[in-house]
């Protein structure tokens, strides 16, 4: 199929949309027609970079995805370098019981005495570190079923859909506490191992779907007819036009496995002698650190967990509003944005008349 050649103004245009990804058309038109004018040339920066220059830049314009991305990395740097600075042991005893947060222990001990913030600091890398990995194995699984079975078809697809339909009908969480319950091994990979088993086939389902309306598009065909495997075509053509969703679908799942975890190990159903966030709450509850008025023991935990879903959840929040332009609420950035090259193109006398009314 033939292509029109691309006048200059028209190239810069387009490349000026990508790299602001604004909301205002009218006002990118007289922009980019102006840096048309003033540099028919190619431009200085790679346009193959622009694209990510442009989604990390919304990314990082967008409020919700700041205030969640400083939230996760926080915890983040708590789970890396915290437990560095603990120099008390999480599980030592002491005669200091119940002790309320003060100077000498920030959140307060437990009913034998131990360190709550210590508990917390050295849980926080057990929690996170854990729960990540296995979201990350999750998704792994998810995308590779669901890309399969989206674009192979056939016996492969009524299979691998057969598959995912049995375990959505499934309860997930019950049937994670079931497994878990006569798992001989305890501790945190068997959870995480339980939570893989049953926690990916939504995210599967949603991809196998996105597969099949892309698995006819144009440039799978070409890449088709050009010989390449399949394989190559389903990870390097069919992958990279889900990278949102799996993005989204990892955070989401994420999430799910972090509460999972904190769940199933508050049960009993964990290793109790390791240190984390849900092995706290256990203990809270066998204690009966709410009846004795211990709010401090419980409540660190829960809060974290609380702090660490919600910036998961801004997180993914952002991650759709850059997926998908009509959800995009933050509309003053991108404007603001706007008039810096409007002043810029103003100063280089390149800037049309009317440019500063179509900002609004």
């Amino acid at each position: 199929m033939a292509m029109r050649p691309q006048s200059p103004e028209s190239a810069a245009t387009s490349a000026s949309e990508l790299q602001l990804g604004a909301s205002t058309s009218a006002a990118l038109d007289l922009v980019s027609a102006g840096a048309g004018k003033a540099s028919p040339g190619p431009a200085s920066a790679p346009v193959s970079e622009r694209p990510w220059m442009s989604l990390w830049r919304i990314f990082t314009l967008n409020r919700k995805a700041m205030v969640g991305m400083c939230i996760v990395g926080f915890f983040f740097l708590v789970a890396i370098f915290g437990p560095f600075f603990i120099h008390t042991d999480p599980s030592a005893l002491s005669n200091d019981v119940l002790v309320p947060p003060s100077p000498s222990h920030w959140l307060g001990t437990t009913q034998t005495g131990q360190d709550i913030f210590s508990q917390l600091v050295v849980g926080t890398r057990v929690s996170i570190l854990w729960g990540l990995a296995t979201g990350l194995v999750v998704t792994a699984i998810s995308v590779l079923v669901g890309l399969c079975a989206g674009y192979l078809g056939g016996i492969v697809d009524d299979v691998l859909s057969l598959l995912i339909n049995v375990f959505l009908v499934l309860p997930s969480f019950p049937l994670a506490v079931l497994l878990a319950a006569y798992v001989p091994f305890k501790g945190p990979l068997t959870v995480a191992v339980v939570i893989t088993l049953t926690s990916w086939a939504y995210q599967a389902r949603v991809l196998r779907a996105q597969t099949l309306s892309l698995r006819r598009r144009d440039f799978v065909e070409a890449a088709r007819s050009s010989g390449e495997s399949t394989w190559r075509i389903i990870f390097f053509e069919i992958f990279p036009n889900e990278i949102a969703i799996v993005a989204a679908g990892f955070v989401g799942t994420a999430i799910y496995v972090i509460l999972a975890a904190a769940g199933l190990e508050f049960l009993g159903l964990g290793d109790v002698t390791v240190v984390d966030w849900g092995t706290m709450f256990y203990w809270a509850q066998n204690n009966d650190a709410l009846l004795l008025g211990a709010w401090w023991w419980f409540a660190a935990p829960g809060l974290c967990i609380a702090l660490l879903g919600a910036g998961l959840a801004l997180i993914n929040f952002g991650i759709d509003e850059v997926a998908n332009p009509r959800l995009r609420s933050e509309a003053r950035p991108s404007k603001r944005l706007l008039r810096q090259m409007l002043t810029r193109s103003v100063g280089t006398g390149t800037a049309p008349s009317g440019a500063s009314h179509s900002l609004g």
